[in-house]
């Protein structure tokens, strides 16, 4: 009997040992405590794509993780991800069809975009294509069929105003479920914006929120050098820089004079105000506002004198999206809705590096 009730009490015992066990577990997994949870929680990963140059503007290949220094808000950041080689692509395309394209340069368009499509993309690569007139368009969304976006392209044709920003702004959720490890958008077009309901600032702080790369190319309705910004010339590197290779880019734009926008002076953060987006028909491109999209998403601002350039201008861009460095780094910057910045740097040699600018925390 008395053995009996030994047994009983031992039983119990140990239930009650596997129930506070338990609870402990369970109060473990729902109380957010203890360092691994908050590692969990409270780091993200932050992917810089970096654009490297030299004194003549060719790219610069081999360079390793260890070549570079990533700083956030002026503090060193360890780099945990990095990829020299290219990487497949999430590419969306917005081609302007307003009225003012239509004849030799919606003809230049056409080729230039079917170029990327069959000849500059990788074949792990996706698409969307984007058209927009008086209001945005989206022809064709995330795809790997290019001969599908080739023949949508090819049904369409220019007429109305110029929708611009709405279009970018539009197409910025699309990028939430694209695939692939790298993000841009590619935008072209003749002149101001026309008929966009969006503000230019508001979209550029959207942007910011974003890892997507953002190019632009622009063809100056006005024709003339003096309307567009003189190229800034790099810093040659000093004798004691590294000897990586230099890969050289063609020529950006045989034949025809081509005026590349200068980079922006470097800032810890963002400059207080940015260039209106007059919506006034018939002014002549803004290429102030682009570069404010562009900019600080690590992409740039082309603008070319004539259709015939469009051709190499795509090819300039998809050289340069096959000649990026992929980087990643862990923050911990608190979710507090502000700007954090961003600054990528080579240890040695005076190279100039295209990134993005910062981040939103939030």
């Amino acid at each position: 009997m008395n053995a009996s009730i030994g047994i009983r009490t031992a039983a119990m015992a140990v239930a009650m040992i596997v129930i506070v066990a338990g609870a402990g577990v369970r109060a473990g997994q729902d109380k957010p405590t203890g360092q691994g949870f908050s590692f969990r929680t409270g780091v993200e990963l932050i992917n810089v794509t970096a654009t490297v140059t030299d004194a003549q503007g060719r790219f610069v290949g081999g360079l390793t993780a260890a070549d570079f220094e990533v700083y956030e808000d002026g503090k060193l950041q360890t780099i945990s991800q990095f990829e020299s080689e290219r990487v497949p692509v999430s590419l969306g395309l917005a081609l302007d069809a307003s009225g003012s394209m239509a004849g030799e340069r919606w003809a230049a368009a056409q080729s230039a975009v079917n170029r990327f499509l069959f000849d500059l993309l990788g074949d792990q690569d996706e698409v969307f294509l984007y058209k927009f007139d008086s209001r945005p368009e989206l022809v064709r969304g995330w795809t790997g069929d290019r001969r599908s976006v080739g023949r949508a392209l090819s049904s369409l044709s220019p007429g109305g105003g110029t929708a611009m920003y709405d279009t970018v702004s539009e197409s910025i959720p699309l990028f939430q479920s694209a695939s692939r490890q790298k993000k841009a958008l590619v935008v072209i077009s003749d002149g101001n914006d026309t008929s966009s309901r969006t503000d230019v600032n508001a979209l550029r702080q959207r942007i910011r929120e974003t890892e997507i790369l953002v190019y632009a190319i622009g063809i100056d309705a006005s024709g003339s050098p003096s309307s567009a910004y003189a190229a800034a010339s790099p810093t040659a590197a000093p004798a004691s820089a590294p000897a990586p290779q230099s890969v050289s880019v063609p020529s950006a734009f045989p034949g025809a004079p081509v005026i590349r926008t200068p980079p922006k002076p470097k800032a810890t953060s963002p400059p207080p105000s940015s260039p209106s987006s007059s919506h006034r028909s018939g002014e002549r491109f803004n290429a102030d506002a682009l570069r404010t999209l562009t900019d600080d998403s690590g992409g740039r601002t082309e603008i070319i004198l004539s259709a015939r350039d469009l051709e190499p201008a795509t090819a300039g861009i998809a050289s340069e999206l096959s000649r990026q460095y992929f980087i990643g780094y862990s923050t911990s910057a608190p979710k507090d809705g502000r700007w954090h910045s961003i600054e990528v740097k080579v240890r040695r040699g005076n190279y100039t590096i295209r990134a993005r600018k910062g981040f939103i925390s939030g």
